[in-house]
């Protein structure tokens, strides 16, 4: 009976051990819940810190200049390229170490003393000048200390610990291409501003909605520019120049392919008016040698005047027979006398007189073809204004003004009492060689169809004939050095000696060619400009444009022509053949 109870008072539930395990389940189920919805928590929390944070750079960034989500996203200065889409300035994003005293709302402006800060920041910048950084410690004015910081350099400055030195992330104007058409492009403000080149011309441009989606394309070939460049920094070098300039130019559109002025500056490395400098780059001023001799510098060019007289005379049918001889002795003009540096005999025809380049026989033409009609073809060649370019620095020419007396006239002819820049005289030998037409030169890509009509200024005829006469100067006179195999040069050499307080001093130099090639179909103007050339061993101890600047032109020309599709061919010339007979068979060397 006690067993028959036992079974009948045992439960019929479900055992203990499974009850158990059904629980144990359902928490871990509500533990992975849990864990799913804290991780997928965790990643908002992160997103949502990732979002304040480009809020806060956009907003609440450090001192110098704010930086929004638009900016992070898109340039703030739209992209510059050559013809050919090669970058030469855009927008890149830098760290700046910028001194804020406000960032201390109570209390000295820094928590260290000013040496030990400037102490600090010397060890991560051993180039800085403890003096000024310790002077604007000081002074507690806000300011930059630096541009251009490394990541890794911007968090050694915030391991120093001073609230005072911020390090903003700031968009700068990048130059890939370095000082290279330096000149040309200009520079960018610490304020944004585009400054002296076309950075200051497309300013506008540059900032707008389209100007910042879409590059900017100026007429400028990268290629054509380093090798100018190159060759006139060698030419400088060669002669112990105190500078040059030099220009590349299509006769036919006006585009400047390249632009130089030596020395050069680096546009990457100008310093912001506020920022902390040495003594030297104080002096240097923002943009060290930044002067264009190309635009902005007027100087007489001497001989390279002679046939743009020329060419006015034949126009003017002054010259009608190319074998007609005219006195070559010197002479006296009222108080001045007018000569030659050489004997060049009794008397000289025009291809003589430019082969020779005699001022005293282009300085009869010139009386022949008389003040006013050589005034106004000179004044039909831009020569009396700024020269016709997009950049802002460009120099006025000095210019003889009111009625040319004949001494006036007679020195003008051949390139002295008139200064112009050597822009001027590059659009001008492109009239000379393109059949007659002036055009503006400009620093903007010129589309095919969009060719300005220009203004004729020389006959057809009378161009051809300067083809022939300037061909000739390079093969048989001064400007032989220039004669490259194969791309039938032609141009003209000048050197003139710089006006002082006390009259012309003579020991001081401009030397300059001006060339196009190919003769028989010119493309392209190249003017090289040496400013005091010294006699040197390598240039035989002259200082004349003949053995500074011609050679110079001589090694750009093979360096640009394939560049520019011109190849050289020695199987073609332009045919002079009616010319030659009028020169003797031995032409000397002289100089201008």
């Amino acid at each position: 009976m006690t067993a028959l109870a036992f079974q009948t008072t045992t439960p019929t539930t479900v055992p203990t051990g499974t009850s158990r395990l059904l629980n144990v389940r359902q928490r871990a189920l509500i533990v992975a819940k849990l864990r799913v919805l804290w991780v997928l928590g965790l990643f908002l929390l992160v997103g949502l810190g990732a979002v304040l944070r480009i809020v806060y750079l956009g907003t609440t960034g450090a001192s110098p200049r704010e930086v929004s989500l638009a900016d992070l996203l898109t340039p703030q200065r739209g992209e510059i390229v050559d013809r050919n889409g090669v970058p030469l300035a855009r927008d890149f994003r830098v760290y700046s170490l910028w001194f804020n005293p406000k960032a201390m709302t109570e209390g000295a402006p820094l928590i260290h003393t000013p040496e030990q800060v400037a102490d600090g920041l010397l060890r991560i910048f051993p180039d800085l000048d403890r003096a000024k950084v310790l002077e604007r410690l000081r002074s507690g004015k806000p300011g930059y200390l630096r541009k251009s910081l490394l990541p890794e350099e911007a968090n050694a400055v915030h391991e120093l610990g001073e609230p005072a030195l911020e390090f903003p992330l700031e968009t700068t104007r990048f130059y890939p291409q370095g000082s290279l058409a330096a000149h040309v492009l200009g520079y960018v403000d610490s304020y944004g501003q585009g400054k002296v080149g076309m950075e200051e011309a497309l300013d506008k441009q540059l900032v707008s909605a389209k100007g910042r989606e879409t590059p900017s394309v100026i007429s400028i070939d990268f290629r054509v520019q380093s090798a100018l460049e190159d060759e006139l920094g060698k030419a400088i070098q060669l002669s112990d120049a105190k500078g040059a300039a030099g220009v590349v130019l299509d006769v036919d559109t006006g585009e400047v392919l390249a632009l130089a002025s030596l020395p050069s500056f680096d546009p990457n490395h100008v310093k912001p008016h506020d920022m902390v400098v040495t003594p030297e780059e104080a002096a240097e001023g923002d943009v060290p040698r930044g002067f264009n001799r190309v635009t902005n510098q007027v100087y007489e060019l001497g001989s390279t005047f002679k046939p743009i007289t020329v060419a006015a005379a034949i126009d003017a049918g002054v010259i009608t027979d190319l074998s007609r001889r005219w006195p070559a002795k010197p002479f006296k003009m009222g108080r001045f006398w007018i000569k030659d540096m050489h004997k060049m005999g009794d008397t000289l025809n025009v291809e003589e007189t430019l082969i020779h380049s005699s001022n005293v026989v282009t300085a009869e033409i010139a009386d022949e073809l008389g003040g006013d009609r050589l005034k106004k073809v000179m004044e039909s060649l831009g020569m009396n204004r700024r020269p016709s370019i997009e950049l802002p620095a460009r120099g006025m020419p000095i210019w003889p003004s009111g009625k040319w007396p004949r001494v006036r006239t007679m020195t003008v002819a051949y390139g002295h009492g008139i200064a112009v820049t050597p822009l001027h005289l590059a659009s001008a030998y492109a009239a000379l060689v393109n059949g007659g037409i002036w055009r503006p030169a400009t620093l903007h890509k010129v589309a095919p169809g969009d060719v300005p009509p220009g203004k004729r200024v020389f006959s057809a005829s009378t161009s051809a004939r300067l083809r022939q006469l300037l061909r000739m100067v390079v093969r048989y006179g001064t400007g032989r050095s220039a004669d490259v195999p194969g791309f039938r040069v032609g141009g003209k050499t000048g050197s003139a000696e710089k006006p002082g307080v006390h009259g012309y001093r003579h020991h001081s130099l401009i030397s300059t060619f001006a060339a196009a090639f190919p003769m028989d179909k010119p493309r392209y103007v190249v003017v090289a400009m040496m400013d005091e050339p010294q006699g040197t061993p390598a240039t035989s101890y002259q200082r004349t444009a003949a053995w500074n600047a011609a050679p110079a032109v001589g090694r750009v020309i093979p360096r640009i022509g394939p560049l520019l599709g011109i190849m050289p061919d020695e199987t073609r010339d332009i045919d002079i053949s009616d010319l030659t007979p009028l020169i003797p068979k031995q032409v000397s060397d002289t100089a201008e």
